[in-house]
């Protein structure tokens, strides 16, 4: 049997929550871009060119951490890509300005805990990214070239990219002062942002192995300043600077590394042809073996 195609294009899945996320991704990708529905969920699939060219399937979840696991996993299914993303905007915690950009480098469930009679006792959750998209998360954040993906045109002032923590749950945290971000604060402190769904979209990762994973997010608001008016004017900023930074991650990305840092090794054949006749029993993966019968004796 043949092994796996080399010369078959990389293939990327970007999820999303929000329309203005989904666009922001989707400017990246060069025409034509064709659409896919697979059992009701539609994907917006296009190319990107990095050191070679990707295959780019981008959905628009929803916002909430279940619907992100969920629809994770149906991507995985129908798409086997080598990376997944989920890129979006996020509320600024501390240390952050509109318009930048965290990669999170873990990912903090702050809603999981036990409320008693008496008291909530935090139990906090944490999922992780991949190893090598982290890396590269990193080297992209050093090297600040980024922003010169940013479309339609890079701005004047040139936002800043960390790759540290981010806090996720099913809350909208419009204050710093609300019980939700006091909540964080004190469990979740080294958080940079706050979102609802990292979370849900790493633990779909979990389940899946095979596929690299990072989530990228732009800095819309601070908790300090959430109003209607500052989501109007940074909202798509922070996604097209998320998005940004997200192909340059792409773009710099080693397949090789980011497949054999992701992806078990390929399944392999083996056939031991032992004398003619018998019963085959077959073991993806491992070795096929012929067991030969003895009408006399039956199988052995």
């Amino acid at each position: 049997m043949k092994g796996p195609d080399s010369t078959r294009r990389p293939m990327a899945v970007v999820l999303t929550a929000l329309e203005l996320e989904h666009a922001a991704v989707v400017a990246h990708l060069s025409r034509p871009i064709v659409e896919q529905v697979e059992r009701g969920l539609i994907f917006d699939v296009g190319t990107f060119s990095g050191r070679r060219p990707w295959r780019v399937a981008v959905a628009q979840a929803g916002p909430g951490n279940p619907s992100a696991g969920v629809l994770l996993e149906r991507a995985v299914s129908v798409f086997a890509p080598e990376v997944a993303m989920f890129v979006g905007i996020a509320g600024g915690r501390k240390d952050v300005r509109h318009g930048d950009v965290v990669a999170a480098d873990a990912v903090y469930d702050y809603e999981s805990g036990k409320d008693d009679e008496s008291r909530y006792l935090p139990r906090i959750k944490t999922a992780a990214p991949s190893f090598a998209l982290v890396q590269r998360a990193q080297a992209v954040a050093r090297r600040a070239k980024w922003p010169e993906r940013i479309k339609p045109a890079p701005p004047e002032s040139r936002p800043s990219a960390f790759v540290k923590p981010i806090a996720a749950g099913g809350k909208v945290v419009a204050h710093d002062r609300s019980s939700t971000a006091r909540l964080v604060a004190a469990s979740c402190g080294d958080a940079l942002a706050v979102d609802m769904e990292s979370y849900g979209f790493l633990r779909g990762a979990y389940v899946n192995d095979g596929v690299a994973t990072l989530v990228v997010r732009g800095i819309s608001d601070l908790l300090s300043d959430k109003t209607a008016r500052n989501d109007e004017q940074w909202q798509v900023v922070a996604a097209r600077h998320a998005a940004a930074f997200a192909f340059e991650v792409l773009a710099s990305a080693d397949v090789a590394a980011v497949g054999s840092a992701g992806r078990p090794p390929a399944a392999t054949w083996v056939q031991n042809n032992q004398p003619a006749g018998g019963t085959v029993y077959a073991n993806q993966g491992g070795h096929q073996t012929i067991y030969v019968s003895d009408p006399g004796r039956g199988e052995r």
